[in-house]
C-alpha cells in the first residue's frame, strides 16, 4: 500500500445516502487480512435481513497473495476501487497506522466508514475526522463488536438494572501470550510493531476494555497508567499495561499482557448487594448470599464473532438510514480522549486527568 495524503482542508460535501429501493447499500473491505476474512465478511452475510441493507461487493487486497473468498472482486490498490463501480461505504480493516488517513481519504470520496479499532488515538486526529465527516455529511462508526458479546450485553443488564447496587470497584484483566499475528507470518507480529500498530497491547485490546468501561460508568475524572515490556523482547511497543481509572465513588483497573503462558479473560464488578464475576465463559451473579452461574463458551468461540460483528453492522445501516452522524463521532471522541490521557500519563508516570468531552 502506498503512503496516503491527507484530503483537500475542505472536503466535498453531499447530501446523506439514502438506501434504494432497488437494493442494499454497495461496499468494499479495504484489507482483506483474518479480520476481515473471518469476522467482518461473515458477519455481513449471515443475517438476511442485514444483507438486503448492506452488502459488500468488493475488497482491497493490498498484499496480493491471498485466495478469493466466494467469488468476491479482489482489487490490489485504491485507485481500482474508486474505478470498480458506485460505493455508498467502506469497512477499514487495516493494521491501526492507516485507520485515520483512510478514513479521511474515504470521506473526501462520500463514502461512509466503517473503521476497525482504533480510529484515532488523540483529540488532535479525532478533530481531523470529526471536520472530515462533518464536512462530507456521512457516517463514521467505529467497529466497537465487543458491545455485541452475549456476556457482556447480559453483565450490562445486571449493572443497570441494579442487581448489586451501586458498584465501587471495577477489574478488568486480559492475558495473551502474544500479540495475535491475524494473516500474517512474519516473526513478529504487525500488533508488536510500532510502526504498523502505532501502540502495543494497551491500543490494541485495551480499546475494547475502554469502551466497554465507558459504558458501565461514563468518562473517568483521572487515569494512571503503566506501560512496559515484561516477554518480547522483538516488539518495539509495549506488551503489558496497568490501568487506575478515578471516579467521584468508584475505580476501576485494568491489567493487560501479552506476555502470559496462556489465554484467558477476568472482569469483576463488585458492589454494595452483590458482585458480578466473568472468568472464562462462566459469568456468576452473587446477590443476598446466593450465586448463580451461566456458562457462554459455545457462545464465546470465535466462531461467534460474526453474530457480534453482523449486529453492529446493523447499527451502521440505522446511522446511514437517520443520518446520525454525531453518535458514531462521540463514541470516537471519548475512547481517543482517555488513551491519550493513558499514554500521558504512562510516559510521566503520573496521574493525568481526563478532560471534559462533552
Amino acid at each position: 500500500m502506498k503512503p496516503l495524503g491527507a484530503p483537500a482542508p475542505e472536503a466535498r460535501s453531499r447530501s446523506p445516502v439514502q438506501p434504494s429501493v432497488a437494493g442494499p447499500l454497495r461496499g468494499a473491505l479495504i484489507g482483506f487480512g483474518g479480520v476481515a476474512r473471518q469476522a467482518h465478511l461473515p458477519g455481513f452475510r449471515r443475517d438476511a435481513a442485514l444483507a438486503r441493507r448492506l452488502t459488500v461487493v468488493a475488497a482491497v487486497d493490498f498484499a496480493s497473495h491471498l485466495p478469493p473468498v466466494d467469488g468476491l472482486p479482489l482489487l490490489s490498490t485504491l485507485e481500482e476501487l474508486e474505478q470498480f463501480g458506485p460505493l455508498d461505504f467502506v469497512d477499514i480493516c487495516t493494521p491501526t497506522s492507516s485507520h485515520l488517513e483512510l478514513s479521511l481519504w474515504a470521506l473526501e470520496r462520500g463514502y461512509h466508514v466503517l473503521c476497525e479499532k482504533p480510529v484515532a488515538l488523540d483529540r488532535s486526529e479525532y478533530d481531523r475526522l470529526a471536520a472530515a465527516a462533518r464536512a462530507a455529511q456521512r457516517v463514521v462508526l467505529p467497529c466497537h463488536q465487543y458491545r455485541y458479546n452475549p456476556v457482556w450485553q447480559r453483565l450490562g443488564q445486571w449493572l443497570s438494572s441494579g442487581k448489586i447496587g451501586a458498584w465501587h470497584l471495577a477489574e478488568f484483566h486480559t492475558y495473551r501470550a502474544m500479540a495475535d499475528r491475524g494473516s500474517g507470518t512474519a516473526q513478529t507480529p504487525w500488533r508488536g510493531l510500532q510502526a504498523d500498530a502505532r501502540g502495543g497491547v494497551l491500543l490494541d485490546h485495551g480499546t475494547h476494555l475502554i469502551y466497554q468501561l465507558l459504558d458501565a460508568a461514563g468518562v473517568p475524572d483521572r487515569v494512571r497508567a503503566w506501560t512496559g515490556k515484561l516477554r518480547h523482547a522483538d516488539y518495539d511497543v509495549e506488551d503489558s499495561a496497568q490501568l487506575l481509572f478515578e471516579y467521584p465513588n468508584r475505580i476501576a483497573t485494568m491489567f493487560l499482557t501479552w506476555g502470559a503462558r496462556h489465554r484467558e479473560n477476568r472482569i469483576r464488578f463488585i458492589g454494595s448487594e452483590g458482585s458480578i464475576e466473568w472468568v472464562g465463559g462462566v459469568l456468576r451473579l452473587e446477590h443476598g448470599g446466593q450465586t448463580e452461574a451461566f456458562d457462554y463458551t459455545a457462545e464465546l468461540d470465535k466462531a461467534a464473532y460474526p453474530g457480534w460483528f453482523g449486529a453492529l453492522f446493523g447499527e451502521f445501516a440505522d446511522a446511514i438510514e437517520r443520518s446520525d452522524i454525531e453518535a458514531g463521532l462521540a463514541d470516537i471522541r471519548t475512547v481517543a480522549t482517555v488513551l491519550e490521557c493513558a499514554y500521558a500519563s504512562a510516559r510521566s508516570t503520573c496521574a493525568v486527568r481526563v478532560p471534559d468531552v462533552g
